[in-house]
């Protein structure tokens, strides 16, 4: 069975608790933690994947600027900027206190894939400061950090799983999650595209070119993988706990194909050599975008297998960001696919997928809010002194 990510709080819950012996009777009583030693807690347990968080609330903001709905587009833009600080923060601290983990988390087939989110978040923070705000100046700085990032764990991930001496079999090792490196190469080949209206020639030239190679490169590393977990699905044994939020990303690996494929096509104007790629660009965009929309009711059968008949709990977990993402991305990236290739009839898909999105979000999010509060009530509550053993 893969392995759960541990939820900090549910850390700091379990810290907070010592045993006490009045009597030869032993008492459980909560203990107070300081708050150095309750960030140290949750830093060390924070999951390499909290980043989805920022992809999450950046591509449903998109995708509500997309839609005209400005106000909440803005608001969400404005959290995800804090909340991309915050994160980064917490894994700054996580690399200086405890780096060992980290090269854990690196070489671990389960928990490895989550630092893609890193890269996929920053690039699209990096358009929402494009679409939202115009400002090109922070955009590049994210794609500069979103190119660096991907270079640096592409291969040190896919090294250090490759060379690996004790390896899980493919039942335990694959997952949903490792179509994050597809995600994050499609994240990077969006921004690039997009980005490249600022840029002077022959510069805009080359970071098209770069544009139109990670998307290439993304859809070949979207069907190695996709190989594995669709074999995963249909000839190994399959439990609730088995079937994780980050399936989502099926879908959400195509759906961000789909939003960069789009941009190229708009791009053709500002590259010339896309002009004679276009028959291509346009009927593989489509493809991402036909397989992409094939997972949806599969994963929505198997998402009421789960939670409905074999009833399994529907409680918080940073991995439903997860699942958040790929219903907005699928919004976003239809709405930008019906203007590119004139596809007129498709405009009504995104305003319903955004509803599904926005309400899949407000759920996660909520989640998160008791999750906080519980913790920081814990961190707070006094000790409490035990009764004498009679």
């Amino acid at each position: 069975m893969p392995n759960r990510q541990p939820d900090a709080i549910d850390a700091v819950d379990n810290l907070a608790r010592i045993h006490t012996t009045h009597g030869g009777a032993t008492h459980t009583e909560p203990a107070p933690l300081s708050r150095h030693g309750a960030l140290a807690t949750i830093v060390k347990e924070l999951s390499p994947a909290y980043f989805a968080m920022v992809m999450a609330t950046g591509i449903v903001s998109v995708s509500a600027h997309l839609l005209g709905m400005v106000q909440l587009a803005s608001v969400l833009f404005v959290l995800n900027v804090a909340v991309y600080a915050v994160i980064w923060v917490l894994f700054l601290l996580r690399f200086w206190w405890f780096r060992p983990r980290i090269v854990e988390d690196l070489t671990d087939h389960q928990r490895g894939p989550g630092f893609f989110t890193a890269v996929a978040a920053s690039c699209i923070l990096g358009n929402q400061f494009v679409v939202q705000a115009d400002n090109f100046a922070v955009a590049e700085l994210l794609w500069f950090l979103g190119s660096a990032l991907w270079v640096l764990l592409i291969y040190t991930i896919l090294t250090a799983l490759t060379v690996k001496q004790v390896k899980p079999d493919l039942y335990d090792g694959i997952s949903g999650a490792w179509l994050l490196a597809v995600v994050a190469t499609q994240s990077v080949a969006g921004l690039s595209a997009l980005i490249s209206h600022h840029w002077e020639q022959p510069y805009r030239l080359i970071i098209n070119f770069f544009a139109l190679s990670m998307w290439l490169w993304g859809g070949m590393l979207y069907i190695w993988m996709i190989s594995l977990i669709f074999y995963r699905y249909t000839f190994f044994r399959l439990s609730p706990d088995h079937l994780t939020p980050p399936y989502w990303i099926n879908m959400g690996a195509m759906a961000i194909s789909v939003l960069a494929g789009s941009q190229l096509i708009l791009n053709v104007d500002h590259a010339p050599f896309l002009n004679s790629l276009l028959p291509f660009l346009k009927g593989f965009t489509v493809f991402y975008w036909a397989t992409g929309t094939w997972w949806i009711p599969m994963l929505i059968l198997l998402a009421t297998w789960r939670h409905v008949y074999s009833r399994h709990p529907l409680t918080y977990d940073p991995l439903y960001w997860g699942a958040v993402f790929p219903l907005g991305m699928y919004s976003a990236c239809t709405f930008r696919m019906a203007h590119a290739l004139h596809l007129d009839f498709l405009y009504p898909v995104p305003t319903v997928f955004f509803g599904l999105a926005f309400v899949a979000w407000l759920i996660t999010f909520t989640g998160l809010c008791k999750r906080l509060f519980a913790g920081v009530r814990t961190l707070f509550k006094g000790p409490s002194h035990p009764r004498p053993s009679v």
